[in-house]
């Protein structure tokens, strides 16, 4: 993973490390308009049905029981089925038909070009596993805007996801940065931004047009598109 670097100036003293952007991946670099969790819901459907052999309308609950306690539904399985994690991404997630749906958005890539990586490091931040998120960014054709990724790895025990502070703390360490009010974060989780926000980062949570935004809002910023962040957090952008 990179870690964060300081360039020593003329005086020879060490300027501070870069802050982090935090960008999480699934409907929040697309929209959530692909309805590719949709389709992961459905996927994750059928495989409580065939691997836990459940009707349809009981797997449908404990697929919404386990996605609203542990933030996946994956952590669930895991802890109280003790299923492949690896064998469900490969039926679930890379299963996904992403390359009929996520295509580069122009105005996605222009605002990553906006923002000064001088003085900010973008990081990608997301609870699907490493496949998914590397596969999601390539469609989207902005890989080079990114210096790495935190990701929920399904082979680890225990398995750690957003919103857990857990979670954040490992975001930070494999992006090198130290101080929670040098992370800036956005994703169109409630849970997720409301844990960003009590840890002390800058945080905005992204609400689509057409979605009903929440009547406590989660955090200090809500957007409606990405664009917004400019508003919000004109510090990180080029001047």
């Amino acid at each position: 993973m990179d870690k964060a670097t300081t360039d020593a100036g003329t005086n020879g003293v060490k300027s501070p490390p870069r802050q982090v952007f935090f960008f999480d991946i699934d409907n929040c670099l697309y929209p959530k308009s692909a309805k590719v969790h949709d389709l992961m819901a459905d996927l994750i459907d059928r495989y409580f049905v065939a691997h836990l052999s459940l009707p349809w309308e009981e797997a449908t609950r404990l697929h919404k029981e386990y996605y609203q306690n542990y933030g996946l539904a994956i952590e669930g399985l895991v802890r109280h089925h003790q299923i492949d994690p690896l064998e469900y991404n490969a039926k679930v997630d890379d299963a996904l038909p992403l390359d009929d749906i996520i295509k580069p958005r122009a105005e996605l890539r222009k605002l990553l070009e906006d923002i000064d990586t001088i003085k900010v490091k973008l990081w990608l931040f997301t609870n699907a596993y490493v496949n998914h998120g590397r596969r999601v960014v390539r469609l989207l054709e902005i890989e080079e805007f990114f210096e790495g990724i935190t990701f929920c790895d399904y082979a680890a025990t225990p398995l750690v996801c957003k919103p857990h502070p857990d979670m954040f703390r490992k975001a930070m360490q494999e992006a090198g940065v130290e101080k929670n009010e040098d992370c800036f974060f956005v994703d169109d989780s409630y849970s997720n931004c409301k844990q960003a926000q009590e840890l002390g980062w800058a945080t905005a949570h992204l609400v689509e047009d057409g979605v009903k935004p929440p009547r406590t809002p989660a955090s200090k910023y809500q957007i409606r598109h990405l664009d917004e962040l400019r508003t919000a957090f004109p510090q990180v952008f080029k001047s």
